[in-house]
Formats: C-alpha cells, sequence, structure tokens
C-alpha cells in the first residue's frame, strides 16, 4: 500500500512512528505545508524511514493533491490536518480515483434562529452528499477514523454484534489526568478543533426526535474513569459519533460527552466572550502595515504546539465507548475503553498520548484495508465495518482495550 499522509503535525507525526514497524506499508509520502516539519518526521525514524519521503504540499490546494496522488502512485490519502482541510483533501482523492481516510469531518454551521434546538449544517453533511460519486467510483472514504470518532464508533460496533441485543443508548465518554508541568493552560490537543468542537452546539440523537443541539457544556455528569483515573465531570460537546453511529447502529440515544473540568470551560467561554474563538479575519497593526489574521489561529499560536508536551505530560488518557440496553432479557451497561499512559507512549514512540491514541487507529485501518479484512466503497463511518478485526489487531499492535461491566 502506498499513502500519501497530509500533515505532518503531532497526529501525523506519531501515525510515521506507529506505521514504520508495520509491514502492510509500502511507501508513506509525508506532506505537509511547511517541508522542514515534513522532512523531520521521516528523519526521526532513522533506520526504519527508508519507506518514507517528504513533500511540501498546501491541503488547501485541491488540484496540487490530486497531482500529488498521481504522480506519487498513492492508493490511500490520510488526512491528518485540522477540519478546515477536509473537503479539499476529500475532493482530490475522488478525483485522483485513490481512497481516503480522516479522522475528522467536514464542518458543521449552526443554525441561523435556533442554534441550540436544531441543527443547521451537521459534521459530515458535506461529505455524505458526495457519497453517490463515492460508491459510483468503486473507492472508499472512510470518515471519522481516529480515537474519537474512530475506535469509539468501532466499540460501538462490537457492543450491537456481540453484546446486546438491544441498545437503549450510546455515550461516547472520554476522559483524562492528564497534567502539564509547567503550563496554566496548554491543551493536549489542537486549540483549534477543541474550540470548534467545545464551543459549538452540541448534537444529540434521539430515535423519536432525529438530531437535534443543545447549549454547549449541557447535561453535565460525573463519569467514574477506569485504570486509576476516575471520576470525571462530562458535558455534551459537538463531536462527529453522535452524527456517525445511528446511520448504522439501532440505538435509541446517542451522545459524546467531554470531560473537561470547570477550569478548561471558563477558559474556553472567555475566549468566547472576547471573540477569540473566531475564524472570521480581523484586521490588525503589523511591523509592515495592517495584516488581516483569525483570531482562533492568533490563540493556537499563543499556546505550546501539543506534540512537544509529552516530557512535560503525566498521567492517562481514556477514550470509551459506554452502551446501556439489554441482553437475553437482562438489563446491561458496558463500557468498553481504551487508556493510553503518557509515560508508555513517550518511552515507546516519543509521542504523548493523546496524539499517539489518535494516530494507532488510522494505522490500524489502513492495514485492514491492505490486506482485505476491511473492504467497502462510498462514504462510510468505521461502524459501518466488522469490528472484531480491528479490535484484534489494535491488540496486535500492543495497545489492548478494555471492558468493564457496569450493571
Amino acid at each position: 500500500m502506498r499513502v500519501l499522509l497530509v500533515g505532518a503535525g503531532g497526529v501525523g507525526t506519531a501515525a510515521t512512528r506507529i506505521a514504520a514497524r508495520r509491514d502492510f506499508l509500502g511507501h508513506m509520502v509525508v506532506a505537509d505545508y511547511d517541508l522542514a516539519r515534513a522532512e523531520a518526521a521521516v528523519a526521526a525514524l532513522g533506520g526504519r524511514g527508508d519507506r518514507f519521503s517528504a513533500l511540501r504540499l498546501d491541503a488547501s490546494d485541491q488540484e496540487a493533491v490530486r497531482r500529488a496522488l498521481a504522480e506519487h502512485d498513492c492508493d490511500v490519502l490520510l488526512n491528518a490536518t485540522d477540519p478546515r482541510f477536509v473537503m479539499p483533501l476529500f475532493r482530490a482523492a475522488l478525483e485522483a480515483g485513490t481512497h481516503y481516510l480522516d479522522m475528522a469531518m467536514s464542518l458543521s454551521a449552526p443554525h441561523p434562529d435556533r442554534p441550540y434546538e436544531e441543527c443547521g449544517v451537521k459534521l459530515g453533511d458535506e461529505q455524505f452528499e458526495l457519497a453517490g460519486r463515492w460508491e459510483e467510483s468503486g473507492r472508499l472514504a472512510l470518515v471519522g477514523m481516529g480515537v474519537e470518532p474512530g475506535l469509539s464508533d468501532v466499540f460501538a460496533r462490537y457492543a450491537a454484534d456481540e453484546l446486546f441485543d438491544e441498545i437503549e443508548e450510546i455515550g461516547i465518554r472520554d476522559g483524562a489526568n492528564l497534567t502539564v508541568e509547567g503550563y496554566d493552560f496548554a491543551p493536549s490537543f489542537s486549540i483549534w478543533t477543541t474550540i470548534e468542537e467545545c464551543l459549538n452546539p452540541p448534537v444529540v440523537y434521539e430515535r423519536e426526535r432525529g438530531w437535534f443541539t443543545t447549549a454547549p457544556f449541557s447535561e453535565p455528569e460525573v463519569f467514574d474513569f477506569p485504570e486509576g483515573i476516575g471520576p470525571v465531570e462530562c458535558v455534551n460537546v459537538e463531536h462527529e459519533e453522535v452524527l456517525l453511529v445511528p446511520r448504522w447502529v439501532d440505538a435509541r440515544r446517542v451522545t459524546f460527552k467531554y470531560g473537561l473540568g470547570d477550569d478548561f470551560i471558563a477558559k474556553l467561554k472567555t475566549l468566547h466572550e472576547l471573540g477569540l474563538d473566531s475564524t472570521a479575519a480581523v484586521t490588525v497593526p503589523g511591523a509592515d502595515g495592517p495584516v488581516r489574521v483569525s483570531p482562533r489561529d492568533v490563540v493556537a499560536a499563543c499556546l505550546p504546539d501539543p506534540a512537544t508536551l509529552g516530557e512535560r505530560m503525566t498521567g492517562k488518557t481514556c477514550a470509551g465507548t459506554w452502551v446501556k440496553g439489554t441482553k437475553d432479557g437482562a438489563p446491561r451497561e458496558t463500557y468498553l475503553y481504551h487508556v493510553v499512559d503518557n509515560q508508555w507512549s513517550m518511552k515507546e514512540y516519543g509521542s504523548q498520548a493523546v496524539v499517539w491514541q489518535t494516530a494507532v487507529n488510522p494505522v490500524v485501518a489502513l492495514e485492514l484495508l491492505a490486506t482485505g479484512a476491511w473492504t467497502g466503497r462510498g462514504v462510510l463511518g468505521p461502524e459501518a465495518l466488522p469490528a472484531r478485526p480491528f479490535l484484534d489487531l489494535l491488540t496486535a499492535y500492543g495497545s489492548p482495550w478494555g471492558q468493564r461491566e457496569d450493571v
């Protein structure tokens, strides 16, 4: 398999380190707008880097991406950029006749009049609008294949197929006890994406109502996370699983709740109140005259790169899917989860826990596609494909998943 990886940030770099240890990969072109960053990702592989090369590429330039896929004879495009670049990369893969895989879906837009009650443009809507063309092409666009979304969706499929007869609710629950020495505020993942998820109206799915929205940080609950993380308050945020799971898994209700904490929520609210979460460019003075810049990009530039935080970080991160329903006529609740200890991921791969946990899942998916264990055409989420091959291979990668019975 020949792969064009677009994005050599924390997640993209972690993906190269994981893929370099696997035999399925023929060659990976590591592309980034910053050539030095792509070259650094390849150089860091040392003796394992003979199947990798670096390329400067603008993810917003659809035609340039299409040409790169053709010139390097790639079978699949792996998108490791932030969601702003989903659609040009998605369309480039379609035009090039390759497969496509991402970890976040096309952006949403709130309802113009009732943002906290009704959906406007939903996450992934732009991609699903092109599902017919992907089916006609015979190619697969596997969307939302990170950890959340991604592994969380695989857990939902596994629960439906093997653990439950009827499902009342599927709730993705994400929590951690990570701390970063020396910083009062240092998000462990892209602040651009974090703002997008946490300040947009959260989406909830109910069978009787379909998809609808609530106010940010709604329905707080304390969820007890495994492996020593413990109780964390979680709140509703916008996330792809709520838009993906109901398409293929029958459940009465689907939610996504993120363990943010009061301090983190307060800082996000302050950014919103000051307008610093906006993506619309504003004019600011510069040494060479006025410049146009997005406030959200300024916030990102002022914060440390999450990929560089590993040496200062301690603790664990947990991604998982809580499922409530019945099996053989009896009530059942279970939590399927994946925990990564930052000390382990730094020692083993040199990548901090959150980015490593995100990166391992698309690499597992690429291997399943390369071996034919996963096949498909059109625009599909992870829950559209069989769960057991994925979970078995994830364990073989040295990162096992867990299951806790709550009832």
